[in-house]
């Protein structure tokens, strides 16, 4: 489609703004705009904290995909090392392999939990700071009235 054939987006019959419908129920020494304004960056932050926890969910499934191609490099080039082996010196890789796919599994779990607890403490810290600076101006709001 050519740029001039494209015609503008119609606006909706119903055109809502929560700010102006607010703003018609101004009371006396009520500053609306200043609560408007407040709740704006409340959603901001919750907006922020999503897309924090969002990236680092993504960055914990992309690293866990990654610990399983590894693993599974890893036991097939130990089944090849294992078949190639004499009986005597299965054992002895059996025991190493047992050893190193364990704290594998140990070290992989703790950085995974560590990633995870690392995204929910961003997102609930964007939220608490927000919280903490919300209710500073709304008594800021009220105190000047």
């Amino acid at each position: 489609m050519s740029a001039a054939k494209q015609t503008a987006i119609p606006k909706p019959a119903f055109d809502f703004d929560m700010f102006k419908a607010f703003n018609q129920f101004k009371a006396p020494g009520f500053d609306m705009d200043a609560i408007m304004a407040t709740q704006r960056k409340n959603m901001e932050a919750m907006t922020a904290a999503g897309q924090s926890a969002y990236e680092g969910m993504t960055a914990l499934a992309r690293r866990q995909a990654e610990v399983a191609k590894e693993a599974a490099e890893s036991a097939t080039k130990a089944m090849t090392d294992l078949a190639a082996a004499t009986p005597e010196e299965r054992v002895a890789k059996q025991a190493d392999l047992a050893k190193t796919a364990y704290t594998s599994m140990f070290d992989n779990g703790r950085e995974m939990m560590d990633m995870a607890a690392k995204t929910a403490d961003e997102a609930v810290s964007l939220v608490n700071a927000r919280f903490t600076a919300s209710i500073d101006e709304t008594k800021s709001v009220l105190a000047t009235k």
